[in-house]
């Protein structure tokens, strides 16, 4: 077979020794590996009428360019969040490019034909995308229109639909724990209030689980808007009662504020991150000092952890298990603690969120973890 692999959306642990694991298992068994480079672009921007940039965006893979990635983070392939069913003017590219494009900046366009005339032109027998939910809903609209697909999900934010698990999500959740701690010490001795912000736009999981693992004194996720008055005073009570006179709390990238807060005190600007906004509406409603901390891309940088590491190989194995079978239009996953795959359609039937009333106290913003027998391992 032919093989094509991409990487798309945020960069996550686990990518590349998933890669890796792909690529020596096929080559060992006979198959042809293409490396897809910044994810769906590569589709994009492969131009068939000009070879010279050809390995700008396609080029195969063998053993001895993968060898050394197994402890690395980030990919090795680049990614994009591109998405070929709707490209924006200023993405596409020259050669696709009609004489008034310049005149519609704002509409975008549908460029699946020229994909999907890109992946008949490399004779690929499978493609192998390894993404989020963006990619991976692109990658079921490809399966729609014939590619031989087997989707392998990663995200740090553990939200894609079908999967108790994605690659990414353990490290992104260890590194945030450490982070965690490491801010306390700084918010500890200074006698201040702390404000991490998490990334997590849609899911609130991040934020959640790494406050219940570092013990942060509350949590605001994405699934639940919050009154930033109301989470200053508990906080303000929370340092008061702690006996080295400190309190800390953790954000997600994606919360939002009630009743219209964050302009009533920001003045309409939405440019600020949520967490340095809450950070200033403390300063102005409380006596206190703030230490605002946004983790962001450290979270899920640096070397996967064993889990990641893992999983990674086993989707990889379980992707060339189904590639071989002729299993296409399928998605590995991990259900109720076991590996598995289920139809990639799957992704488009609903969506992943926290589980509110089973994982979050509303009232006093922070995690209601008490009885998890039957729970799922990583909480959602």
């Amino acid at each position: 077979m032919k093989i094509g692999i991409l990487t798309g959306g945020g960069d996550v642990p686990g990518l590349n020794p998933c890669i890796r694991a792909i690529v020596n298992r096929a080559i060992d068994e006979g198959h042809e590996v293409i490396g897809i480079r910044r994810g769906l672009a590569g589709l994009l921007n492969y131009n068939r009428d000009d070879e010279t940039k050809a390995e700008h965006w396609v080029a195969p893979l063998d053993k001895h360019q993968v060898r050394s990635l197994d402890g690395t983070g980030g990919t090795f392939l680049h990614t994009s969040r591109l998405n070929p069913s709707q490209v924006k003017p200023i993405d596409i590219p020259q050669f696709l490019r009609n004489d008034n494009e310049e005149t519609t900046p704002d509409k975008s366009r549908d460029f699946t034909e020229h994909v999907l005339e890109n992946i008949t032109y490399l004779e690929l027998d499978v493609l192998i995308p390894i993404g989020g939910d963006d990619t991976l809903s692109y990658a079921y609209r490809l399966h729609t229109e014939g590619v031989p697909i087997i989707a392998i999900p990663k995200t740090m934010d553990n939200d894609i639909y079908g999967t108790d698990y994605c690659i990414g999500f353990s490290t992104a959740i260890t590194r945030s724990v450490q982070f965690v701690h490491d801010v306390r010490r700084a918010v500890g001795a200074h006698e201040r209030i702390g404000v991490v912000e998490l990334f997590g736009r849609n899911s609130g999981e991040t934020a959640l689980i790494s406050a219940y693992l570092a013990d942060a004194d509350r949590a605001i996720i994405s699934e639940v808007p919050f009154d930033p008055e109301r989470l200053a005073a508990l906080l303000v009570e929370d340092k008061r009662n702690n006996p080295n006179n400190y309190a800390l709390m953790t954000i997600s990238e994606g919360a939002s504020m009630m009743g219209g807060k964050r302009a009533k005190y920001s003045d309409g600007d939405d440019s600020k991150p949520i967490g340095m906004v809450t950070s200033e509406i403390f300063r102005k409603v409380t006596d206190e000092n703030i230490i605002y901390q946004q983790v962001a891309y450290l979270m899920r940088s640096g070397m996967p952890d064993a889990i990641d590491l893992m999983v990674g190989f086993n989707f990889a194995n379980m992707a060339l298990d189904l590639a071989e079978e002729g299993s296409f239009g399928q998605m590995v996953a991990i259900k109720d603690g076991k590996y598995t795959n289920i139809s990639i359609d799957t992704l488009s039937m609903g969506v992943k969120r926290v589980d509110v009333d089973e994982l979050y106290d509303v009232q006093a913003y922070r995690p209601k973890v008490r009885h998890v027998n039957q729970k799922p391992m990583f909480l959602y």
